[in-house]
């Protein structure tokens, strides 16, 4: 999809890469409306979710959902999650995230997203972010009305 944000930036993206827990999940559960969500963005983007699944429910929890699930196995998350940004193109992603462990990959991705949710929001990813919502449907639905992103970002 593009989204021409004026005198800041045109983004050509392709793939939407979510963090899980803390970001579309509280607890190893995913939040409510994020399923809808995902059906509606299907049309336009291919879905990632990433974790740690420290939980071990990742696979149950998105079941149907449409979205790649990738789990992380090095020792070193923050690289890792920035690397798979970058294997499937990064100025082709938007990625969203909440933890100290999702900074790089929001700095790397074309357009990254911080998510305050109940679990807070690490300050190293809010300043990596080029925006910060209070929640990840929020964030999500600035991909389903775009002139949102236009709004916030242009200059």
């Amino acid at each position: 999809m593009t989204i021409a944000i004026p005198n800041y930036a045109t983004f050509e993206l392709t793939d939407i890469v979510c963090d899980y827990n803390g970001t579309i999940a509280s607890d190893g559960k995913v939040l409510p409306e994020i399923k809808s969500l995902f059906h509606a963005l299907q049309a336009h983007f291919t879905l990632h979710v990433i974790t740690a699944d420290t939980f071990g429910s990742v696979q149950k929890e998105l079941e149907g959902y449409g979205a790649k699930i990738k789990v992380l196995q090095s020792s070193d998350h923050t690289q890792e999650k920035a690397d798979f940004i970058q294997s499937l193109g990064a100025a082709n992603c938007a990625a969203l995230g909440n933890g100290n462990n999702d900074a790089m990959m929001l700095k790397t991705a074309a357009l990254g997203i911080a998510v305050i949710g109940s679990e807070g929001c690490s300050m190293q990813s809010m300043h990596a972010a080029d925006i910060v919502t209070t929640n990840s449907m929020d964030a999500l639905k600035l991909f389903t009305d775009t002139k949102r992103l236009i709004a916030t970002l242009r200059k």
